[in-house]
């Protein structure tokens, strides 16, 4: 574990006590890019100070300021010139140069916490106060569960706000309340405990500070014993009057004045104005002042009453210590994490679903009278999850996987929830991976926001220009969306765009022939296409099986010739041997079945065995000589002495000849027409393979 003086960089989502969520605002943050480690960033203590130089908006910038800032524009990715920028603007101390380095920088490093506390310690030594808490409620939108901006915020609170009105506590009360609800259920919000708990002491509000430790006395976190034991030495320290709530001081004193009357009756030692009292005279008042027994047995009671509530959060404490001490990088760096550290991650946030899963089925099989303990269990434990997955998402906030994981795990929640996730992901750390802006769209197309849906794709494709997978997704959601025509002009569009790519223009070709064929009814289009297809790729074997499906699906009796002249267009181009005779054999098949003369077949077939002897002769001589005479006088010595003696041949029954045999074409009893295992060799028909979902190559590789 961290000790505690350690900077946790936790930083995340809202959370309320007990958890209630809602999710942060993006601070006006538009499109950044990958963001750097959280830890970078000083709180600049020995910086010069910032001045305007006069007019701010109209002073110059330092001499080198523009050279600086052109490399940052020119590679706003390259963190390095961005902190070679910022020192620069530092060292100057000129407000406007560091202004406007700050603002391009946290754009794009958001997560960088130690940035927003120097840009807001920038705007404090230069007097501009008000700046200075914009600065910092602009950096809690993106990360409220930091815990150290959000002790930064009110520290500058402190140091200019004007203690002795009484709004001045309100408000440092609110910012307390609003960092506990966001921060407070983390497992390193230690600090910002004991600073609100030791605030509200100064402010003299003992019942407050005791309220503020037992709230973190049932938040597992790394210090919880430290808590417990500062709060058994504040109630040990002060009257429970002064500790405790008015309707806990009565319900406590009521327990032990009960408690004393049950000793007293035990011992038989009942006082004797307590049995003669006179009629109508009272039970004398109380003095509004315990006795010090009174408030030592009252202090027994009330630690008696915490003191299983430590025991609980310890154990839940236990449970998660061994995943705490994994995780060895819970900032945010632009560096890789090893597996290992991915690996613990996965590993915690598996198990604390887990929990969470069980907490919910205790919750719904459990009686009404115990059910009201399952219910707060459960949403704490649920509580617990998403403040776990905000962690995760710091430190690996450029892993799709944990992103998607958070969205599975949100889906059941709510709409909303989810589409915040999704915003936060697309819209600020993963603006360049297109699996999850997809995923991103058909979530919004499955909830009937098909606006959102297009306008999330067309987003896409202006990040990343030409790729195939986004312009075919859109194209499904505009045909789903009952758009045909927009969906065929996109099609249209990637044809004419991809002219000098023929590998991609022949994959849109074919996308939109189908697209023509199958749900605009017009084969003559989508022959069209594909015929102009060819002519930019005829070596494309893609192109020609899609041509011969269009064909041998078209109604024959209007178009039979249209099968053998693309049979005829494929053996003509420069294919393969091995793809001609694929051909080949289906256009023998098809004039087997639809020929409407036998004299076609035979033509067929007499060109199909054209291709077959050319392509075994080819073959042939590149597997070798073998008419080498050496050779050959080895193989026939080898096949003398191997052959064994000869032994006559097994006698045959006599079997009448009933069926006239087929009849010969040149002789040749094994290329005769009646013999079909010599036209489907290869493979055969059955063995042809559909082209149309053979399309995978076609995809640039993610």
């Amino acid at each position: 574990m961290a000790a505690e003086g350690t900077e946790e960089l936790s930083n995340t989502e809202e959370l309320k006590n007990p958890p209630g969520f809602h999710e942060p605002e993006a601070a006006g943050f538009t499109k950044p890019d990958v963001e750097q480690s959280g830890e970078t960033g000083g709180d600049g203590e020995n910086a010069a100070p910032y001045t305007a130089h006069g007019d701010e908006e109209e002073a110059d910038l330092p001499a080198d300021f523009e050279k600086l800032w052109k490399q940052t524009c020119e590679n706003p990715l390259d963190f390095n010139s961005w902190t070679d920028l910022l020192q620069y603007c530092e060292q100057e101390g000129h407000l406007r140069a560091c202004r406007q380095a700050l603002n391009g920088f946290l754009v794009r490093f958001p997560l960088c916490y130690g940035y927003w506390k120097k840009y807001s310690d920038i705007e404090r030594r230069a007097g501009h106060n008000t700046k200075a808490e914009e600065v910092c409620e602009r950096g809690l939108k993106v990360i409220p569960l930091s815990v150290d901006l959000w002790i930064h915020f009110i520290n500058l609170l402190l140091g200019t706000l004007n203690m002795n009105l009484p709004e001045s506590a309100h408000r440092i009360r609110c910012v307390f309340e609003e960092a506990v609800a966001s921060a407070g259920w983390d497992f390193h919000s230690d600090r910002l405990w004991d600073l609100y708990g030791e605030w509200e002491k100064e402010q003299g509000n003992l019942k407050a500070m005791t309220a503020v430790y037992d709230r973190v006395l049932m938040i597992p976190t790394q210090l919880y014993n430290t808590h417990y034991e500062k709060l058994k030495t504040h109630l040990t320290s002060n009257p429970p009057r002064d500790t405790l709530s008015p309707e806990e001081y009565d319900m406590v004193k009521a327990e032990y004045k009960q408690s004393q009357i049950q000793t007293k009756k035990e011992k038989s030692d009942i006082a004797a104005d307590e049995e003669e009292r006179p009629p109508g005279e009272e039970e004398p008042a109380d003095n509004d002042k315990d006795s010090e027994e009174a408030v030592q047995k009252m202090q027994e009671l009330i630690l008696a009453r915490r003191e299983e509530l430590y025991q609980h959060n310890e154990a839940e404490v236990r449970k998660r210590w061994n995943f705490e001490e994994a995780i060895k990088r819970p900032y945010f760096h632009v560096k890789p994490l090893d597996k290992a550290q991915l690996k613990a991650w996965h590993s915690y946030l598996d198990w604390e679903m887990a929990e969470a899963e069980s907490a919910a089925m205790n919750a719904g099989g459990t009686s009404v009278e115990g059910g009201e303990g399952s219910k707060k269990e459960y949403v704490a434990s649920h509580g617990r999850v998403l403040v776990l997955f905000e962690r995760c998402l710091i430190a690996c906030a450029l892993y799709e996987e944990f992103w998607k994981k958070y969205v599975h795990y949100l889906e059941p929640y709510g709409v909303e929830e989810v589409r915040n996730v999704y915003r936060r992901a697309c819209g600020i750390h993963l603006p360049y991976k297109h699996s999850i802006h997809l995923q991103w769209s058909a979530f919004e197309e499955k909830h009937g926001n098909v606006s959102e849906a297009q306008r999330i794709l067309e987003s896409m494709e202006m990040v990343l220009p030409g790729l195939s997978v986004v312009r075919l997704r859109r194209v499904g959601l505009e045909r789903r969306a009952g758009r045909l025509d927009v969906a065929e002009s996109l099609l249209k569009e990637s044809v004419e765009q991809s002219k000098n790519n023929p590998s991609l223009h022949a994959f849109y070709s074919i996308k939109l022939s189908r697209f023509l064929l199958k749900l605009c009814r017009n084969p003559a289009r989508a022959r069209t296409v594909l015929q102009e297809a060819i002519e930019i790729s005829p070596d494309n074997s893609r192109l020609y099986q899609n041509l011969l499906e269009l064909e041998v699906s078209g109604d024959l009796r209007a178009n039979g010739g249209g099968v053998q002249q693309c049979v005829a267009k494929a053996l003509a181009a420069p294919l393969s041997p091995k793809t001609k005779i694929r051909f080949s054999q289906r256009g023998l098949q098809f004039a087997e079945d639809f020929g409407t003369s036998v004299q076609s077949v035979l033509s067929m077939y007499e060109e199909h065995q054209k291709l077959l002897k050319e392509h075994d002769g080819k073959r042939g001589a590149e597997n070798g000589d073998n008419d080498d005479p050496e050779k050959m006088s080895k193989m026939d010595d080898g096949s003398a002495m191997a052959v064994p003696p000869q032994t006559a041949p097994p006698t045959m029954p006599h079997m009448p000849i009933t069926t006239p045999p087929p009849p010969m074409m040149g002789g040749d009893a094994s290329g005769s027409y009646g013999s079909y295992g010599s036209w489907y060799q290869y493979g055969g028909y059955g063995s042809y393979q559909n082209p149309w979902n053979q399309y995978n190559q076609y995809y640039p590789p993610s």
